[in-house]
């Protein structure tokens, strides 16, 4: 060893064991009791573990578990025994070690919660989708066991989020995808949620770099700006909070870069309109005798004195949490400048529980034993259960399912009883019928809200009165999965529908060989074959189900196409083909090989006009942020990095994400819809006409226009070239001083 490695190893080892002091320095300053001996042993033995093994970084291995003890002790709030197992969380997976020999050192309870991290390793989908879904089963399954395996998962991830500049650009795709589209909603739907946003900037950051810079700078530029409004806004509440006697504090809190970017893709309005950028947090201690909910309620009527509160956006998340324990009251007030800001009032134990999730509530049992409670945690752990109760044929399926409400809202309804039952927004009367039992969901006919009868699908609203109507006539259909829209309800109508389809491919499969025996002919591989190909179908699972529905009844027309092939035999029918499958799959296989994922594919306009594929799903044009996934059929598909198609790629078939970045010269043409808003005033479309075709030299493939009460609003298909034409044209229409607002759409 030389004077240069000697000198870095002990430079090293003196970083490890401050990085390790840190986390002792943390724990101890913690209300949990103090098991420094436990913590020092997982570090010991997992520092010996990983001992000469570096992270991409170029950093000792041991550097990344002592991160995430790091986060899960100061970030999350758990004790030495979630500690612990972060420290070890990656021996099993990555060195020799067994779980039984974490079981013999450190006991059950740690090696029950490492087995559960291992089993998940690597991310929550691997690279085939049937293993996607079991991997994302195991998560949901050691969750429902022990709340802390997806914390210290979540952990996890956020230090690989943290140091993903190290990974190669495809890697950052995936991994950022993977974590916006599972981890980031989790994160909320546990309560954690200054975490779920840091994962949501840390995502967009990675696959949007440019628009992340951009609305950072804008963030920055508008700063002094906030700090004005702000001190003018809490000046009065402070006079007024200090007059009451509490005892208190204010903090502002800015919007993050995603959920900016967010609001502004899907409202299609620019950074300048949006306009709830600033919110204002009051946090208080109650005072003693004082029911803290109340005192809530007391501080929104003093701030009602002061400002103009907004009649429709005072919020109650005091007397009905959130699913995920979330308890504030949020109401919103017109500022002297006339402008809108939302104030959250909390309690001090409110904000923990806002700040930590379900760590705060202790939902599991504690260091000490004792286990507490949370109902609605205990609702949506007891549905994942259900769910995974049936097998799910498609992985992509299962996680949407899953996925489904991690981020929905809540609504309250009413039983004909008067029982309050809590809903995601948006939900149909199916859906309630089927959160109260399967049999009530099954044999759903409709329903009665606030004692109107109203259709199945109808949509509930909070505070509806809703009673389910039944009949033993009624069978699930497929029409149902249109608007069912809880993971409850979805995946029990598709269990349902299974159920019904396997009755109906027996009931299939002996007419069909009740046919073939009435013919002579033989039920092997190849007559089945050719007889769903004759009707067009694609497999024997879907000829057996419409033959037992009755929409293929087998006939001479079946028989005369299977006579000329019943000499054969199935190994000549099949050997040449096979062979020649296999051939031209080695082809294309070697082709995938030779794509070199360290580097990005480069859409030029040759191999736009003749090799890779514009989604159809999202339409990108050269300027967009873009990936390529090679699909099935060997093709590169070209989807924008914030599709919500290839969201789902990015994390189920993460091993077939490629950077790609353009290399156009304005040849081709790309549509793009505009939406234009505004004034209608006489001759508006004629003047948006006159710049688009005119002055831009645009050409305008078809339009929309439609006004109401002197508001117009219209969409227009342009021909462009790239992404600096799109911005061309909505700077110019926007000097038209009747023109409102102007976004590309899609």
């Amino acid at each position: 060893m030389d004077n240069y490695d000697e000198i870095r190893n002990i430079d090293e080892e003196a970083q490890i064991n401050e990085a390790f002091q840190e986390l002792l320095d943390i724990y101890l300053a913690s209300q949990h009791r103090k098991k420094v001996e436990l913590i020092t042993k997982a570090f010991n033995f997992a520092r010996q573990a990983h001992k000469g093994v570096r992270r991409h970084s170029g950093e000792p291995y041991i550097m990344h578990p002592l991160a995430v003890a790091r986060i899960v002790c100061k970030e999350i709030g758990l004790g030495s025994t979630s500690i612990s197992a972060a420290l070890l969380h990656d021996v099993v997976e990555d060195t020799d070690y067994t779980i039984e020999d974490i079981r013999n050192l450190f006991g059950d309870k740690i090696a029950g919660i490492v087995d559960g991290l291992t089993k998940i390793s690597g991310g929550v989908f691997g690279a085939h989708a049937s293993q996607q879904a079991e991997n994302f089963k195991k998560l949901l399954l050691t969750m429902s066991e022990d709340i802390r395996v997806i914390l210290i998962k979540i952990a996890d991830r956020l230090h690989n989020m943290r140091t993903l500049k190290f990974m190669q650009t495809s890697k950052q795709y995936k991994i950022a995808g993977e974590t916006l589209y599972i981890y980031a909603p989790i994160a909320y739907r546990l309560g954690l949620s200054r975490i779920k946003t840091e994962l949501e900037n840390l995502s967009f950051q990675y696959e949007h770099p440019e628009e992340y810079a951009r609305i950072e700078k804008k963030i920055e530029k508008t700063q002094n700006e906030r700090d004005i409004l702000y001190n003018e806004f809490t000046q009065p509440i402070c006079e007024q909070l200090d007059a009451m006697g509490l005892k208190y504090y204010i903090i502002g809190r800015v919007k993050s870069p995603y959920s900016i970017w967010n609001k502004m893709q899907k409202k299609h309005v620019a950074f300048e309109d949006i306009f709830d950028i600033l919110a204002v947090r009051i946090i208080f201690t109650p005072r003693e005798g004082k029911d803290e909910n109340n005192e809530c309620f007391n501080i929104y009527i003093a701030l009602t004195k002061l400002y103009n509160a907004h009649p429709d956006r005072l919020r109650d998340w005091v007397n009905k949490p959130r699913a995920n324990g979330y308890k504030a009251l949020h109401a919103t007030f017109m500022s002297q400048r006339g402008e809108w800001i939302e104030v959250q009032i909390r309690s001090e134990r409110m904000n923990e529980v806002a700040e930590r999730g379900i760590a705060a509530h202790w939902k599991y049992k504690s260091e000490n034993g004792e286990a507490t409670n949370d109902d609605q945690l205990e609702n949506w752990l007891h549905t994942i259960k259900e769910i995974l109760d049936d097998p799910q044929p498609n992985a992509l399926d299962f996680l949407d399912t899953i996925k489904l409400n991690l981020y929905a809202t809540e609504i309250f309804v009413f039983t004909p009883k008067g029982e309050i039952k809590t809903m995601p927004q948006n939900c149909t009367a199916l859906d309630l019928a089927y959160s109260i039992h399967t049999f009530l969901g099954n044999h759903c006919i409709g329903a009665k809200v606030n004692h109107k009868l109203v259709p199945m699908s109808h949509q509930l609203q909070s505070g509806d009165q809703v009673e389910i109507l039944t009949s033993n006539s009624s069978h699930v259909d497929e029409s149902w999965l249109a608007f069912a829209t809880t993971a409850k309800a979805r995946a029990k109508i598709q269990a349902a529908l299974r159920r019904q389809q396997r009755i109906l491919q027996r009931e299939g499969e002996e007419k069909l060989n009740q046919f073939l025996e009435k013919e002579g002919l033989s039920n092997y591989m190849g007559n089945v074959e050719k007889l769903w190909k004759l009707h067009k179908l694609n497999d024997r699972d879907e000829l057996l189900t419409a033959i037992g529905k009755g929409s293929v009844v087998l006939g001479n027309d079946d028989k005369d196409a299977l006579l000329g092939n019943k000499k054969f035999s199935l190994q000549s029918l099949f050997s040449f083909s096979s062979k020649e499958k296999k051939k031209e799959d080695e082809k294309e296989v070697k082709k995938y090989e030779e794509l070199d994922r360290k580097i990005p594919i480069n859409l030029t306009d040759d191999n736009l006009k003749n090799g890779y594929i514009i989604a159809d799903c999202c339409h990108p044009i050269p300027g967009d942020d873009v990936l390529g996934f090679y699909n099935e059929q060997k093709q590169v598909i070209i989807h924008k990095r914030n599709c919500p198609v290839a969201n789902t790629l990015k994390s189920s078939h993460g091993d077939r994400i490629l950077a790609a970045t353009w290399d156009t010269h304005k040849e081709l043409y790309f549509v793009v819809p505009i939406r234009v808003t505004g004034i209608d005033n006489i001759g508006v479309i004629h003047e948006i006409t006159a710049i688009i075709y005119r002055q831009l030299n645009v050409n305008i493939q078809k339009m929309n226009y439609e006004s109401n009460n002197g508001i117009f609003e219209g969409t227009f298909w342009l021909n462009v070239h790239d992404v600096q034409d799109v911005k061309n044209i909505c700077e110019n229409l926007k000097k038209l001083s009747c023109i409102k607002t102007v976004a590309r759409i899609g």
